[in-house]
């Protein structure tokens, strides 16, 4: 009998504010995603109008049947308590970073450490994006935080445009082969 995670393949996509969590679940998803977008409220509306405060939900069809949930969580450390919640049952996380933040790297260090746990009883792939717009930290200055924090092998790091369904798609495809490397491409 397969476990409870293992039917529900459910990968948790988190991140920070902006990063681009709700966009990448609506371009992957294969039906119209559930979303808990509110007004911006604090200094989020700075950034954007609206915010997710609860979660966002799509699904992923595979081609032998199978399905892969996508859960959004909000990225105002505020609504932390939303991470462990919607973590339960997963297989993996989609960390998404916002390149054009104030200090991106910092940023990895507190969603990595917020999901330390997580992360050693599944596994992480990176997504970094806005890179178009801040061209630095690039890609190794990640993989030199990442070892820093002590994360060895270093996870997989991308430079993805959250709206590209083949961007979002390489980040779900990455973190599979990770949990499974003999996994054949469908």
């Amino acid at each position: 009998m397969q476990s409870e995670r293992a039917r529900h393949n459910k990968i948790v996509i988190s991140g920070t504010v902006g990063a681009g969590k709700s966009t990448a679940i609506a371009a992957l998803s294969d039906i119209p995603p559930v979303s808990t977008e509110a007004m911006a409220s604090d200094e989020t509306a700075q950034l954007k109008k609206t915010t997710t405060v609860a979660m966002d939900y799509g699904v992923l069809n595979l081609p032998d049947g199978e399905k892969v949930m996508l859960y959004g969580t909000p990225g105002q450390e505020r609504f932390s308590f939303m991470w462990e919640i919607l973590s339960e049952g997963g297989i993996g996380l989609v960390l998404l970073i916002n390149n054009s933040n104030p200090d991106p790297l910092g940023d990895l260090e507190v969603y990595m450490n917020a999901f330390k746990n997580f992360i050693k009883d599944t596994a992480v792939v990176i997504g970094v994006t806005h890179a178009d717009r801040v061209r630095f930290p690039d890609l190794d200055a990640y993989r030199q935080k990442l070892a820093t924090l002590d994360y060895s092998p270093t996870p997989a790091i991308f430079q993805v445009d959250a709206r590209s369904k083949e961007d979002v798609a390489m980040l779900v495809k990455a973190l599979l082969y990770t949990l499974n490397p003999g996994l054949v491409d469908a």
